[in-house]
Order: C-alpha cells, then sequence, then structure tokens
C-alpha cells in the first residue's frame, strides 16, 4: 500500500515477529561449537542469538526446537530466513528431522495517513482508545476487526502493532482512515489544494 499521491494512506512493514517450532531439542553448545558467528551465554540469557546478514534478521535458538525470529519486513523473507537458518545448521553438521512450523506473533509497521488528525476530537468519537497527551503525544486506539492497536499522531503518522497477517495492516490503514474522516476528526490542508487548484 503505497503512497500515489496527496491525501492517500500508505504503510509500511518495520518488523515481524515469528516462533518456529522444529519439534525436536536442540544441542546449543553443539550449535556455538560448529556454527560461526553465533552468540551463546547461558548465564545471561537461555537462548542461542544467530544472526544473518541476508535477509536482516535474528534468530533466538532454545534448546527446546522452538526459535524467535525478528527482522523481516514480508512473509517472504520471513520463510526465506527460516530456510537459511536450517540450511546453515545442517551444513554445519546439526541434523534437523522436523519440518519448521512458522507461526506469526507480531507484525509491526508504520503507517502515513496523509492528513492531520484532531486527536482530541477522535478520542471523544472513537470507541476503545485512550488519549493522555500529557504522557504520551500519540492516541492508542484497540480496533476489533481487525485485532490490531494503532498509535495514532497529530501529523497523520501512525504505528500499528498485533496484526498476524500483512494485509491485516493495509486493511487497518483503510478502515481508521474512513473512520475518522467520516467522524470529521481529519484536518485538510485545504490552503494547499486552492493553492495548487490554481495551477489549472
Amino acid at each position: 500500500m503505497k503512497s500515489s499521491g496527496k491525501n492517500t494512506p500508505s504503510a509500511k512493514i518495520e518488523n515481524i515477529v515469528a516462533t518456529v517450532t522444529l519439534e525436536q531439542t536442540l544441542d546449543l553448545h553443539e550449535i556455538e561449537r560448529s556454527v560461526p558467528r553465533v552468540e551463546y551465554n547461558p548465564d545471561q540469557f537461555p537462548g542461542l542469538v544467530f544472526r544473518l546478514e541476508r535477509p536482516k534478521v535474528t534468530a533466538l535458538i532454545f534448546k527446546s526446537g522452538k526459535m524467535v525470529v525478528t527482522g523481516s519486513k514480508n512473509t517472504q523473507e520471513l520463510i526465506r530466513a527460516v530456510k537459511k537458518i536450517i540450511k546453515t545448521l545442517f551444513e554445519h553438521g546439526i541434523p534437523i528431522t522436523g519440518r519448521p512450523k512458522i507461526q506469526i506473533q507480531n507484525i509491526v509497521a508504520s503507517a502515513n495517513l496523509g492528513v492531520e488528525v484532531n486527536l482530541e476530537e477522535a478520542a471523544y468519537k472513537l470507541e476503545n482508545n485512550m488519549y493522555e497527551p500529557e504522557q504520551f503525544p500519540g492516541l492508542i486506539h484497540r480496533m476489533s476487526d481487525p485485532h490490531v492497536v494503532l498509535l495514532i499522531f497529530s501529523s497523520g503518522k501512525m504505528v500499528i502493532t498485533g496484526a498476524k497477517r500483512e494485509q491485516e495492516v493495509y486493511d487497518a490503514v483503510k478502515k481508521i482512515y474512513k473512520t475518522l474522516k467520516e467522524l470529521g476528526c481529519t484536518i485538510e490542508d485545504s490552503g494547499k489544494e486552492f493553492e495548487e487548484a490554481q495551477f489549472y
């Protein structure tokens, strides 16, 4: 959902957090000995840190066979990263017997509505929100469908968290844009539009 001009909302996936289940136990000491550039300090943290450069993701690997993978910008990149991690383990003599089960836990995205938002008005008219400007400059809105949390700023910029699928991000942005417009909570920059109109 890329912006195509003035007053059009746009969204960008910033990070996908996923869990991967291998359904087998892993010897983390063996992985540390065999695989280059991994970090394992069991006294500080029970997981082994495995960083990929391309795609740029980080995996926390636990001896239970569970992994937490962060840093992907889309689902295809996430799948590619998991395959690469497993291939690397396999190539360094770590047997992987099961098929990995990937589950997206959280998608974090940024968005821009393309219009300014009157947050006081929105706090009054929108349901399921929290707005305490002296503590935090954004309005926190909990959307039920899709099930996401939106942090909305007066500039029209937003942060979206809690999505489980990429499409939920785009659906949420479209929905909140439409809702805020219908409730009269958006501030159009009419002066600029008037100036532009004079050139035609």
